[in-house]
């Protein structure tokens, strides 16, 4: 192993960390470092190796995790060192531990019992070894099994066990509050330790239960000023001085303590006083830790109840740390001097030379700092200095976290203390300008409420000017490049409503303008809508003024685009845009006003003015609407609802492959057993989203006649299209069965109205303006001159006249306001369907199977090849009646592109018992045929869906619709 070096370690260790330091790159290093590893690995698992070897190997391993290697292979033998009863290895074993595992490490429970032992042991060092591991290891799982010794450990003769015993405590505390709520007493009791150094331990976990609950120690106060007092004067060991200030980091966290207790209390605040002065006049201020204990005062000062004794001591130090040259200690100045001025704003007075001097400085963390203090000092005497001077470090640095927040304050002052409206705007616009896209959407609402309600009084000509100037700037910012999205919005909308109110713009300069924003934003849609609608505006108060509206070819251009547009927002303004510029100068006034967008919209919820149109249809026929809760037919269908999962299961996809048409020779079969077997029943629906297509109306049962065999579709649930209800007509008719009727007459009501919204707020107005200067004493007089007291306004003032608005940011799309009232179709009914009922001998068919009814026959099988020559060539000569109410399946699909709805009567009257069985053919009593034989049709039909086609007409043909 080579001989001894340095502190016991072997000549090898040494120099593998003295060839580590050597190193000259990461690769040599990690190769260095992965030799040692190989070398572990082989020496770590040789049979009886010496404590004193195995001990060195741990530290090797520690050295090795250090550099970010892994070590894992070496674990267990740390574990095993913590056995050991050599103080040395356990305690070597113990660290080695702590910093291999985690608390939720697997190896941890194989160390409870060794510390459980160890925390027993009568030799206070291996009682701390164990401390130590506690603190680092015990997870909240194990924390009752070691509780009960660490609390007996509170009352050691031992300083160093207790005070570690109360930091296991705390470790407790922190991993699982509940686990040790019901010591917290023995804090309390620790805080009057004899010995300093468990008293400040004790510190700590208070810190944290009064940050918790500030009301329940109310009590300490008097403890923790004694304290204070007593190492402020100094009546500590020098042991716990440090750079010859006594016990400092008590005293910072005894200022903390104090500050939390005295925060609004006066009572507990005068009790403060003394102490807090005393260790102003007699801290040492030419050392780190001797400003940090007065910046601690000086926080302690601005949280408890004010004193003006204090607060002057407190200026008086923040005034050295802003003198300093150190950085550092400025930075600190500025901190504090930004939590004074919540309580004595005119402390800032007295330092506003040096405050220019840190907003000048090169340092950016100290600037920034500097700015931080300037948003808290601000007040309507000094807001112009300080958001320009925002604005232009806004647009120094590349920081967009940084920049957002920046304009983000911006924005908030400028509302706060704006001096007036123009300057309000102004700033906006810049504030949009530099920081784009940065910006929160709200301003540009709050922007353009702002110009719609203008100053909030009576002064039209104030607003007339306030407009104009917005639309002089937008017209000068326009033509810039890289405009963010949200200020174009503000710029379209502004130009909309007040492009040509003043008259000095003409109407085709504007539209231009538009037109010119919407084509250099081809991807952005809501840039192009807000562009369209106010083109929009601007032809409607051409149009209302009497002048003739001449579309620019571009403007031309862009509609014509737009109505092909992928957006169906963008067509729908282009197509209204095209039909208002048709409108008269009456129509146009009323249905788009000018200057309105401060106005409310009332909107009809009851579309009463819908009333005549809809009497006029209901007195010539058309069926009245019915609410979905009074239908008949719907009566179940939250039953039908419920059960979607069952008829998910029970009417499943069949994957199997379809079977090929069947044919057998007709059997005779006796009324009785037809209307058994061909007997079909209700089953629920479940709700499928179902697109509907057009097709021509089936001929009502009149029509066909009462003797034809129809298929009984009485009492059965729809399998395809929309739930329906069975009209009063049928309903009546059908007062035996009370099934739902499978159709129903059916309209379409749809409506389209428009509205724009505009939201409604205020914003003040001062008339407050001062120059900004670039010197030095001129800067400071705007900053800190004038006022000193801040006069923030509220965001809703109480001296302006609010108008009653809406939001004119919201830009809705203006459509004509159609009705699509129930139209009348008259289908025939004539009678009731046949109510006879037979007991069912076969389960219910499942209406979702596609193929064809199997019927059992001794009729040989016939070729399905053959059997296609009937259907090759269809028969005009065919009725159009033949087997027509087959298709009523189909009638619930009406052509995609067709608006207009057909009424389907899929229940003819007087017809007759279907017939689902193929072969078999309507008889008379003489035997006889009569009328035309389904057969034909319910074979095509069955034919035509196994191979996937679905009928294009009322006779199914397998070629035509395959090829159709």
């Amino acid at each position: 192993m080579g001989s001894q070096g340095g502190f016991g370690q072997s000549k090898e260790f040494l120099d593998l960390v003295k060839s580590i330091g050597e190193a000259r790159s990461k690769a040599e290093e990690d190769r260095i470092v992965l030799r040692e590893i190989e070398t572990l690995k082989r020496r770590i698992v040789e049979p009886d190796i010496p404590k004193r070897k195995m001990k060195e190997y741990i530290i090797r391993l520690v050295y090795v995790e250090m550099l970010g290697h892994d070590a894992s292979f070496g674990y267990i033998h740390a574990v095993k060192m913590t056995h050991d009863d050599s103080l040395l290895l356990k305690r070597t074993g113990y660290l080695a531990v702590t910093l291999f595992l985690n608390e939720d490490h697997d190896l941890i429970i194989l160390i409870v019992n060794t510390i459980q032992k160890d925390l027993k042991s009568d030799n206070y060092l291996v009682v701390c070894a164990a401390l130590n591991a506690v603190c680092k290891l015990i997870n909240e799982e194990t924390i009752p099994a070691v509780l009960p010794q660490v609390v007996e450990l509170l009352g050691h003769s031992k300083e160093a066990v207790r005070k570690k015993a109360i930091m296991a405590l705390h470790r407790f505390h922190q991993r699982s509050s509940s686990s040790v709520a019901h010591l917290l007493s023995n804090f309390r009791k620790k805080l009057c330790d004899n010995d300093p150094g468990v008293m400040g331990a004790t510190l700590c976990p208070l810190f944290d239960l009064i940050s918790a609950d500030p009301n329940s120690y109310k009590d300490l106060v008097i403890s923790f000023v004694s304290i204070l007092k007593q190492v402020a004067e100094r009546r500590l060991p020098k042991t716990y001085d440090y750079h010859q200030m006594p016990a400092p980091f008590i005293q910072i966290r005894l200022l903390k303590i104090l500050a939390l207790l005295g925060s609004g209390d006066r009572q507990a605040s005068e009790n403060m006083y003394t102490v807090v002065g005393d260790i102003f006049r007699k801290c040492d201020s030419t050392s780190n830790i001797g400003n940090a204990v007065l910046y601690e005062c000086i926080c302690c000062a601005s949280s408890i109840y004010p004193n003006p004794k204090l607060l002057e001591a407190a200026a008086d130090v923040i005034s050295r740390f802003l003198k300093s040259d150190s950085h550092n200690l400025k930075y600190m100045g500025i901190d504090a001097l930004s939590r004074l001025i919540k309580i004595s704003p005119e402390i800032a007075e007295q330092h506003q030379l040096a405050v220019i001097d840190c907003l000048e400085d090169p340092d950016d963390t100290l600037k920034r700092k500097t700015f931080e203090l300037l948003y808290r000092m601000t007040k309507s005497s000094n807001v112009e200095v300080i958001v320009d001077r925002m604005i232009d470090y806004m647009i120094s640095i590349n920081d967009n976290h940084y920049k957002t927040e920046i304009a983000s304050r911006c924005v908030e002052l400028a509302e706060q203390f704006a001096p007036s409206n123009h300057w309000f705007i102004q700033t906006i616009n810049k504030v949009f300008e530099h920081a784009g896209d940065l910006v929160n959407i709200k301003v540009a609402h709050n922007l353009m409420r702002l110009i719609a309600e203008g100053f909030g009084e009576d002064d039209d000509t104030a607003d007339s000017q306030l407009r104009s100037s917005a639309v002089e700037s937008y017209l000068r910012i326009i033509g810039e490049p890289k405009l963010p999205s949200a200020f174009l919005q503000v710029i379209c909308w502004v130009l909309g409503e007040y492009g040509t109110a003043g008259g000095k713009y003409s109407a085709s300069y504007i539209t231009g303008k538009l037109c010119d924003v919407a084509e250099a934003l081809s991807s952005n849609d809501t840039v192009k809508a807000y562009a369209v609608t106010a083109l929009m505006k601007i032809y409607a108060f051409e149009i209302a003024a009497g002048r003739k509206v001449d579309m620019l070819p571009e403007c031309q251009s862009l509609i014509e685009e737009l109505l092909a547009s992928h957006s169906t927002d963008l067509q729908q303004r282009a197509y209204e845009l095209q039909a208002f510029i048709t409108l008269d100068a009456h129509a146009v006034e009323t249905v788009m006003p000018s200057d309105a967008s401060c106005e409310d919209i009332e909107v009809d919820k009851n579309l009463s003015f819908l009333d005549s149109y809809v009497q006029q249809l209901l007195e010539q026929g058309a069926q009245p609407y019915i609410p979905e809760n009074e239908r008949s037919g719907m009566i179940n269908v939250g039953n039908f609802r419920s059960q979607d999962q069952h008829d998910t299961s029970t009417h499943a996809l069949r994957f199997e492959a379809y079977d090929l048409p069947k044919t057998s020779a007709p059997p005779r079969i006796s009324p009785a057993s037809l209307s058994s077997s061909t007997e079909l029943v209700p089953v629920p629906e479940p709700s499928y989203p179902v697109e509907r297509h057009h097709v021509a109306s089936m001929p009502s049962a009149s029509d066909i006649g009462s003797t034809e065999l129809k298929l009984r579709l009485d009492g059965v649930q729809k399998k395809w299209g929309r739930p329906t209800y069975s009209s009063p007509a049928l309903s009546s008719l059908d007062s035996t069965s009370h099934k739902a009727v499978n159709g129903v007459t059916q309209s379409d009501v749809s409506s389209t109205s428009t509205q724009r919204t505009r939201d409604n707020s205020s914003y003040d107005s001062r008339s407050a303006q001062t120059d900004i200067s670039s010197e030095k004493k001129k800067l400071a007089a705007s900053l800190f001159g004038g006022a000193s007291k801040t006069e923030k306004r509220p965001s809703s003032t109480s001296h302006k006249v609010a108008r009653p608005t809406s939001s004119p940011a919201v830009e809705k799309s203006l459509g004509p306001k159609a009705v699509a009232s129930s139209s009348s179709s008259s289908s025939s009914s004539s009678t009731g369907v046949a109510s006879e009922k037979a007991a069912p001998l076969q389960p219910p068919p499942d209406l979702l199977d596609l193929g064809e009814p199997t019927v059992t026959s001794n009729a040989p099988s016939v070729d399905p090849f053959k059997q296609l020559e009937g259907l090759i060539d269809p028969n005009p000569a065919t009725p159009a009646t033949k087997a027509a109410d087959i298709m009523s399946i189909y009638s619930e699909f009406p052509t995609s592109g067709q608006s207009s709805s057909v009424i389907v009567n899929p229940l003819p009257a007087n017809a007759g018992d279907a017939n689902l069985i193929p072969g078999l053919s309507p008889t008379n009593k003489t035997g006889q045929p009569r009328g035309p034989n389904p057969r034909d049709a319910l074979e095509k039909d069955a034919l035509v869906r196994q191979m996937g086609v679905t009928p294009m007409s009322q006779n199914p043909n397998l070629f035509r619709d395959l090829l159709g």
